[in-house]
């Protein structure tokens, strides 16, 4: 029976395999190298050198095959003596014994067994995988000439932290003023409310608000013609026309219907309105009279919920 395949089994986890009766395999370490003459590189690798010297049974081998081929010491032993004998017996006939990737052995004019390695079997168990290599060196590569080239580049510039923080301490207060000013004040809120948008009801909007509503203030020598009211009359009691400067007006219709309609709801709503016609054909529903454009402008923003783009009509 063959058994080079146990000791190459052994060798890879063994520094040295004994066939007892005929000589130990020893495993040699040997570091990666580098060939600089033809640039090679060159893994660790475990060299197999052979001693005849060892040849005791150190029970290495004998346990393997027992353990592997379920059988016992004995057997196993006798297996390993027979193989010896047949090995020698070729030996001593002058014929090439080869251990599969392991080596080859023969005798030599003297008698004596001589042993040569196979090479192309790395018994390493770290350098796995790994194989001889060529690489190069760059021709033509000059490091010098890259470090003078980044001395040429302009340094660069670094801004000063004082600078950027004196920048800030500039331009933060300023920009939070432009953003406060604005919320804070009216100064971008028109005194009067020039929408005539009312979802509640069906509406007809005036087609030319300049033309029948002049919010500003008006010279003494443009005359305007007075307007007519219309007080509205419920089963339950009439309107009647409240006194004062500046009206605040929910809705503008060209149905009188329709604006008897809104009445009703601001009458259902605490209000006193009344109808007031204007020019065109339309009919206005003012909520109330107030005396100031201060109160009146007060009264719109609690009508706003429910009437939203109600206005200010200041009369003539």
């Amino acid at each position: 029976m063959d058994i080079t395949a146990f000791i190459r089994e052994l060798m890879f986890g063994h520094d040295c395999v004994i066939v007892p009766g005929f000589g130990g395999f020893i495993g040699n370490y040997t570091p990666a190298q580098v060939d600089r003459n033809s640039g090679t590189f060159y893994p660790p690798v475990k060299q197999i050198s052979f001693n005849r010297n060892l040849n005791h049974n150190d029970g290495l081998l004998v346990g393997r095959i027992s353990s592997n081929l379920s059988i016992n010491y004995g057997d196993a032993r006798a297996i390993t003596e027979k193989f010896v004998a047949d090995l020698r017996k070729k030996l001593d006939n002058g014929e090439k014994v080869v251990f599969d990737n392991i080596g080859t052995f023969i005798n030599n004019h003297e008698g004596n067994v001589q042993f040569e390695p196979d090479r192309s079997v790395n018994y390493h168990l770290d350098s796995y995988g790994l194989e001889s290599f060529q690489c190069f060196p760059l021709e033509g590569y000059d490091v010098r000439k890259r470090i003078i080239k980044l001395k040429e580049k302009d340094p660069v510039r670094q801004v000063s932290i004082r600078k950027i923080m004196w920048r800030a301490a500039v331009i933060v207060p300023l920009l939070s003023v432009v953003v406060a000013v604005p919320l804070m004040t009216d100064i971008f809120r028109p005194k009067v409310e020039v929408s005539t948008m009312n979802p509640l009801v069906t509406e007809e909007f005036e087609h030319n608000r300049t033309a029948v509503d002049k919010t500003k203030e008006v010279t003494p020598e443009i005359t305007v013609k007075s307007e007519i009211v219309v007080p509205v009359r419920t089963p339950e009691e009439p309107v009647t026309t409240s006194s004062g400067r500046y009206q605040l007006i929910t809705g503008s219709f060209k149905s009188q219907e329709n604006a008897q309609k809104q009445v009703k709801m601001l009458m259902e709503e605490g209000f006193t309105p009344e109808i007031v016609s204007a020019s065109g054909g339309f009919f206005r529903v003012s909520a109330m009279t107030c005396p100031d454009l201060e109160t009146a402008e007060s009264k719109k923003e609690s009508l706003s919920g429910k009437f939203p783009g109600s206005w200010i009509h200041r009369k003539k």
